[in-house]
């Protein structure tokens, strides 16, 4: 063979392989849109990588571990270049992962950790401090008195770390006496009427509540549902997270206390970027040392920061970043 004939195949070789990927397919598998925070999730997350040239196959599993096993199937035979996961099992997660590898297809898990797997990137918020956040603000309105906590669901990793947050500052104030947890649970899923029916059964029996804390929004949701039917909304401190329009609502009204809200935005341009940056070969981690233990592996992880929403700084918080609109919450 001529050398100049080689010189041409090995650039044309080359020029194929720097092509490929210049349009990135990314796969984003969610677990539900039903709360509008998921729905800003993935908008977000679609337009940053249509602003890099690439192209999203959004899949929603309505909160099904199943069916969303059989979409991430699906995506990973139609040859997309990354996957990217919020969890609705991180179990059967782990099984998406593992199958996504074993076609050479890296996998970020976004929001939700995924643990005992061999995922390459996790974006999410410092679920830890979010759940101290929620603690720290109801125990300094009311350091004492009776306390009931609504975890998430146990097949969601980030149910565990809030309330490992909440017992980090609630533990002192245990052990001293002044607060005594009355109601400690796990729900089966992120829907106000898990918490309803948690509710429901303390306040038929006349126990004294003081403050609820919930793991979402929809969850707070339901505790209010209850305390209304016994007239105590507003009379009994509530705390929830991702600063839905009926939580901001909640707050005005006095129903509910504080809400967190999470960084939606960059959460979703962070993983955007990671995602194509993989799609093109390229190492999203460079200049990054933070790591988080998914129990398989050190993962390269951005966490971010959430921050507390009340009633005397909700225009200076969620409207004044375009979170929300104030004319949508009072529709």
């Amino acid at each position: 063979m001529k050398p100049s004939k080689l010189i041409f195949q090995i650039l044309s070789v080359i020029l194929l392989f720097t092509s490929c990927n210049q349009h990135p397919e990314i796969g984003l598998l969610m677990d539900t849109t039903a709360r509008e925070r998921w729905a800003k999730d993935r908008d977000l997350f679609v337009e940053k990588v249509n602003e890099h040239g690439g192209e999203v196959t959004v899949k929603v599993a309505d909160s099904d571990a199943s069916v969303q096993f059989q979409q991430a199937l699906e995506l990973i035979n139609s040859g997309i270049d990354v996957l990217v996961i919020i969890p609705v099992d991180m179990t059967v997660a782990a099984g998406i992962v593992k199958m996504a590898k074993k076609s050479q297809i890296p996998v970020i898990s976004y929001d939700r950790l995924i643990r005992d797997s061999d995922i390459d990137f996790y974006v999410s918020t410092d679920n830890i401090n979010v759940g101290e956040q929620m603690a720290d603000f109801l125990t300094t309105v009311k350091p004492t008195g009776n306390y009931v906590l609504i975890g998430g669901p146990t097949s969601d990793n980030n149910s565990f770390q809030l309330h490992l947050g909440w017992m980090n500052v609630l533990q002192p104030l245990i052990d001293k006496g002044d607060i005594s947890v009355i109601k400690d649970n796990f729900v089966p899923q992120w829907e106000p009427e898990e918490a309803y029916k948690m509710m429901k059964p303390l306040l038929e029996e006349g126990l004294k509540v003081d403050a609820i804390i919930a793991g979402n929004d929809a969850l707070a949701a339901g505790a209010i549902k209850a305390l209304k039917e016994y007239d105590l909304a507003g009379d009994v401190l509530v705390a929830g997270q991702d600063a839905d329009i009926e939580a901001i609502r909640n707050i005005i009204f006095g129903d509910q206390t504080i809400t967190i809200y999470k960084p939606i935005e960059s959460l979703a341009f962070n993983a955007a970027d990671a995602a194509v940056k993989m799609a093109k070969g390229k190492d999203p981690t460079d200049n990054m040392s933070f790591t988080v233990n998914n129990g398989h592996r050190l993962v390269p992880a951005i966490l971010l920061d959430g921050q507390v929403v009340n009633k005397q700084n909700i225009r200076m918080t969620v409207i004044s970043e375009g979170f929300v609109a104030e004319q949508e919450i009072f529709e």
